[in-house]
């Protein structure tokens, strides 16, 4: 027995350095996800960040390059991303918290499609949320809050100008979200949340085209210069037009 005792020992420390090896292997898997080259759905390169898979998968919906009622398939997804199943499955899960996946019995997962009437039913309450946040953020933000918005606001335009369109589009629903938040009615900023997040191909689009893209710049100027004066009346006005032309701009592509 005394002389297998080093056998045995020898077996569990490499048993136990094997099991260590595929933790840490699993852990940077599902940490270490990888990061995509910016204009495109290629390989990405390694982060820190949960996150940042969760973020590629929604650009990819986004920006068509996973259309409305498209499966989701995790093999050739996970090789065109190069990561594997189990952070991929995840993610995908977690976009159908957010409403952009639908999981279907014996299909998987798929790209959520919305009917026209989804589309605008979702617009018209976002509208409703939207021209009570500008009524109800002109009498609660602060100066600096307001500053924020308008900074937000000036990288847009530029973003704008730049033709940068990705950019501008995320910009443009963070001010979006900013002015919902500033109507200190959580409530609200949390439908208008889900909404938005629903809408999000949606609203993309609704930029294509240089006459669409420089009307809905315009109508953020007026935004802008509303908010800044504190003008409730016509910020609540501007944002509901808005809506109202977010459809008008939509809705023969849905």
């Amino acid at each position: 027995m005394t002389e297998k005792a080093p056998i045995q020992s020898d077996v569990l420390k490499g048993e136990t350095a094997r099991r260590s090896e595929a933790q840490t292997r699993q852990m940077n898997e599902i940490k270490s996800l990888e990061q995509r080259p910016v204009g495109g759905p290629g390989p990405i390169r390694r982060t820190a960040l949960h996150d940042t898979l969760v973020g590629h998968l929604r650009d990819m919906i986004i920006e068509g390059n996973l259309p409305p009622g498209t499966r989701l398939h995790e093999g050739q997804l996970g090789e065109q991303l190069g990561v594997s199943r189990t952070p991929l499955r995840e993610a995908i899960k977690y976009l159908a918290s957010e409403g952009l996946v639908e999981l279907v019995p014996s299909r998987g997962a798929v790209v959520k499609r919305f009917s026209a009437k989804d589309v605008r039913d979702m617009l018209t309450v976002l509208q409703t949320l939207e021209e009570l946040a500008g009524r109800l953020a002109c009498e609660t933000a602060t100066d600096a809050e307001i500053a924020e918005v308008r900074a937000l606001h000036d990288e847009m335009v530029r973003r704008y100008e730049a033709g940068d369109r990705m950019q501008y589009y995320k910009l443009n629903q963070e001010i979006h979200t900013a002015i919902a938040r500033l109507s200190r009615n959580a409530a609200l900023a949390d439908m208008h949340a889900m909404l938005q997040t629903r809408l999000k191909r949606i609203r993309f689009i609704g930029h294509e085209g240089p006459e669409k893209w420089a009307a809905a710049v315009a109508e953020h100027q007026e935004m802008i210069a509303a908010l800044e004066a504190r003008d409730e009346v016509t910020l609540s006005e501007v944002l509901g037009r808005h809506l109202t032309k977010a459809w008008e701009r939509v809705r023969e592509a849905v």
